[in-house]
């Protein structure tokens, strides 16, 4: 019987001394000792290896076999690896799964080393400090987030320092309150900022909850507001941070302080390109919680997909850099009505110029200069990176030819936005003319391959390149005079990287081969030999090649420290390419698709004539637009209708076209005319969270609860069929008091839908409430949906008819008639209800005496009795007899 050894990990083999472990395995586990918590790739060779409980691990989740090497313990020890050539797309896998990785590298000489070659890690690659190309979604940032926490007296004061790694954007934000406030507060700002990675204290807690992000605790003394504070000093090379608006901060920079010093350890160098700080405020950007963001399917689906959005719509970006802006302008709309209105006049200003196709044609042709510079900061970037690059900066003239032809007097002018790009996209001569000089037209891939450089940048490289090129040549030559010296016509001269320089005779052959010849190898069918003049030149042609390619390296190296000090020149330059793409593409849309110029004012309304969904209108063949009114005196609409009347979509068609003006965008309307907007709610639908153990009907309420607690005069406000997810006359009782807090307290520009047609009396008692429905339509057994809205309450919910269409079985549907006939017949014959929306003096919303209901009177059994005989009839069954029989039958009843 087989025994399967018991288990070791690296801490077990490491403390046991009595173990004779190999010099090389002492090595690793010194290295791993360092990074307990990663994944070591140990370079060995052509190979990355992992042993022990990493090796295990990365065989599980890369799906590469596990295999075993040496012994530790008495038992094998664990062992995977993965060929260095193949490195990033295993790095990717991982790093989508939230794992962390150490690269350690071999940094000593085989030849001079005595015992294991030395080696180190020399970068860590973790979810939140990505920058190669292939590791980062294109079209999306993946920053790296510190939290610091300060509570001083039952106040909690939380700093926020975030990074994106591969722009360099480093922005902080703090807030304060009681330990509940603030933790609302952290789940919104994480869900806005959406973090790849965490770094949290040891004893951190209020990040733990935070699903589907990785959480790294890193030790607290990290988190010092004082070292921090100094940290950022240094980073930007200034003596205050008060030209960043970061007077006053504390727990911001102690979570920068750590962010800083992460962010280093893992790249092994500075962070030459993080020049800039942000300072973020609560009251810059409209707020748009989690569920706002999922509802109005900004940048994901409801279901997780990434299209059809409205990003996914809008972007018809040509760079990265655009796309990457377009995306967080759509999370970041400023509340600041002069940033969308400088963008609305740039968009006309490319509009009118008609330049918005030329720039599109240009811009296709630049790369990601944005990561392509941290790449360069970071002495990671490649050969065909600098050549991307200087592709790329020579389309500025012609870019900015384009520019300047849109902007003058009436359009923005020499301080409008267009101006401003059009100065940043100044050709950095310098540095273009650098590497036009250096990099060969089409670079290598790698370093490492040669080839990186233009002829005539350098004299010795020339010269040793020269001595590799002319090697084809003098084989010819040789070959020549060989076949003519020893009338061998089918002697060959060649060369391969494993047997080096040769000269190939067959064996029939080999007796005229001369003297000087010396057998190199044996094949089949022929002997190799070399001589003496043949060895002379393959030492030098062989030193002239790895000459060469030693010679590139250290190029290549003073070439990337040569382009550091254009660094921020290259960020300026790629933040006004990102902008301008970004604006080019919004105009090619409101052009494509008829949107219009909104107009923000001062004073609260929304004004929104033939309003439109712009995802919606483009998956369906004729899309009705509708207007929606809000003003000081008219603040909440009751919408009524039918199911798939498309009540649903006319409220977050309101919202989409709000936002978009405060994005900077056309509208898909008429027109539009927009008053102040701080936030933006949505409570539509709901879903069980499982997960977290809340029912439908907790979703519901914790959402309402949220918007309640939050909206403001000034916030636009979506609720959907609140109360549906309990009883009916709870539900209908928690609606009609959400709808009143929200007219009377929140006063919040509010679109309320409601299958509760008794709420459509609110209106009745409360101007500021008006009722609006959406219409349809019976025909024969269906019905149309016409999607118009339009002024007073639905007379009926078409619920059967909803169903119909749905498949619901046709008896299904007969009985459910049969018994809402009944229903309805029970209703009248109720007794007297006091008024559902008639509110108790000590009610704090009632602003009217209560009223008793008016009393209806009740039928009699005659009448009773003819109900329930016409509730019981089936027209489909009946013959003409049958029929006409039972319509006697109901006149008896009548006159009865």
């Amino acid at each position: 019987m087989t025994t399967v050894p018991k288990e070791i990990n690296a801490a077990a083999a490491k403390k046991n001394s009595a173990e004779k472990l190999t010099p090389m395995m002492q090595q690793y586990l010194g290295i791993k000792e360092n990074h307990p918590t990663m994944l070591v790739f140990y370079r060995m060779g052509d190979f990355y290896e992992l042993f022990f409980e990493d090796a295990e691990k990365a065989s599980r989740l890369l799906g590469i076999t596990l295999t075993a090497r040496g012994v530790a313990s008495g038992n094998p020890i664990k062992m995977c690896g993965v060929p260095f050539h193949s490195l990033d797309g295993y790095l990717a896998k991982l790093v989508k799964l939230g794992e962390s990785v150490a690269i350690c590298e071999q940094i000593g000489d085989p030849a001079t080393s005595k015992g294991p070659v030395e080696r180190k890690v020399m970068r860590v690659v973790t979810p939140g400090t990505l920058t190669d190309a292939d590791l980062l979604p294109e079209k999306a940032e993946r920053p790296l987030l510190a939290m610091c926490s300060i509570t001083q007296r039952k106040t909690v004061t939380t700093g926020l320092a975030w990074l994106s790694l591969a722009s360099g954007a480093l922005k902080l934000m703090e807030f304060s309150g009681d330990s509940s406030t603030v933790a609302v507060r952290l789940q919104q700002e994480l869900e806005r900022i959406v973090p790849a990675e965490i770094l949290s204290g040891d004893n951190g807690n209020l990040f733990d909850d935070y699903a589907g992000t990785h959480i790294n605790r890193v030790p607290d003394w990290h988190f010092d507001v004082v070292g921090g504070h100094k940290a950022l000093l240094d980073q930007l090379g200034v003596a205050t941070l008060t030209g960043f608006g970061a007077d006053g901060l504390g727990a911001a920079f102690g979570a920068a302080g750590a962010l800083l010093r992460y962010a280093q350890s893992t790249q092994g160098r500075g962070l030459q390109h993080v020049r800039s700080l942000t300072t973020e405020t609560e009251s810059e950007f409209i707020g748009l919680d989690a569920a706002t963001r999922r509802n109005l399917e900004l940048t994901e689906t409801i279901r997780g997909q990434e299209s059809p959005t409205l990003f996914s719509l809008l972007d018809h970006c040509r760079t990265a850099m655009g796309s990457r802006m377009l995306r967080h302008w759509l999370h970041h709309a400023r509340r600041d009505q002069n940033v969308a209105r400088a963008r609305h006049e740039a968009i006309a200003a490319l509009a009118q110029s008609e330049a918005a196709g030329p720039l599109a044609a240009t811009l296709a042709q630049v790369p990601d200069i944005e990561r392509i510079t941290t790449r360069i900061a970071l002495l990671s970037a490649r050969p065909r990176d600098l050549a991307a690059l200087r592709d790329g900066l020579l389309q500025l003239p012609a870019l900015r030819g384009d520019v300047v032809r849109c902007y003058g007097p009436g359009q923005g002018g020499e301080t409008g936005l267009l101006a401003a790009i059009h100065a940043a996209l100044a050709t950095p001569t310098a540095c273009l003319d650098l590497l036009v000089r250096a990099v060969a037209q089409e670079p290598a891939a790698m370093v490492r391959d040669g080839g990186v450089f233009a002829t005539g940048f350098d004299a010795e490289l020339d010269e040793l390149r020269a001595l590799s090129e002319n090697a084809g040549q003098f084989l010819l030559d040789l070959e020549t005079r060989e076949r003519a010296r020893t009338g061998i016509a089918n002697l060959r001269v060649e060369y391969n990287k494993v047997h080096g320089f040769y000269i190939e005779v067959t064996h029939g052959q080999t007796d005229k081969v001369p003297d000087d010849y010396r057998r190199r190898q044996t094949l089949k069918n022929a002997e190799r030999y070399i001589t003496p003049e043949l060895k002379v030149f393959e030492d030098k042609a062989l030193s002239a090649q790895d000459k060469a390619l030693v010679r590139e390296k250290m190029l290549y190296d003073l070439l990337l420290a040569d382009l550091a000090p254009h660094i921020g020149t290259l960020q300026t330059i790629s933040q006004g390419l990102a902008q301008l793409d970004t604006l080019n593409a919004l105009t090619e849309h409101a052009q494509q698709h008829n949107w219009a110029a909104p107009q923000l004012v001062d004073e609260p309304c929304i004004n929104i004539v033939e309003g439109r969904h712009p995802v919606v209108e483009k998956q369906i063949e004729r899309f009705i637009a509708n207007d929606c009114r809000f003003v000081n005196e008219r603040r909440l609409l009751l919408i009524t209708g039918p199911n798939m009347g498309g009540k649903s979509t006319f409220m977050r068609q309101v919202a989409l076209i709000t936002l978009l003006a405060y994005v900077g965008s056309y509208v898909p309307a008429a027109s539009a005319t927009i008053g102040p907007i701080d936030r933006i709610f949505t409570r539509i639908g709901a879903t069980d969270d499982l997960a977290g153990g809340r029912s439908t009907f907790m979703v519901e309420m914790t959402e309402s609860a949220a918007i309640l607690n939050g909206a403001t005069e000034h916030s636009l406000v979506l609720m959907d069929e609140v109360g549906r997810g309990t009883s009916t006359f709870d539900g209908l009782a928690l609606a009609w008091a959400i709808a009143r807090h929200l007219i009377d307290t929140s006063r919040s520009f509010t679109l309320f839908a409601t299958h509760y047609f008794e709420l459509t009396q609110l209106p009745d008692s409360h101007p500021s409430a008006a009722n609006v429905h959406l219409s349809a339509v019976e025909h024969k057994d269906s019905i149309v949906f016409l999607h118009a809205v339009q002024a007073g309450p639905a007379s009926q919910s078409y619920g059967l008819q909803v169903a119909q269409l749905a498949g619901v079985p046709q008896p299904v549907i007969k009985a459910a008639r049969k018994h809402l006939a009944r229903l309805e017949a029970q209703a009248l014959d109720a007794t007297p209800q006091r008024d559902l929306f008639a509110a108790p003096a000590t009610d704090p919303y009632a602003q009217e005496e209560e009223e008793e209901a008016a009393p209806l009177a009740a039928l009699n059994a005659a009448q009773q009795a003819l109900l329930d005989a016409i509730a019981d009839l089936d027209p489909d069954a009946l013959t003409p007899r049958d029929a006409l029989e039972q319509l006697y039958q109901l006149k008896r009843l009548a006159a009865a």
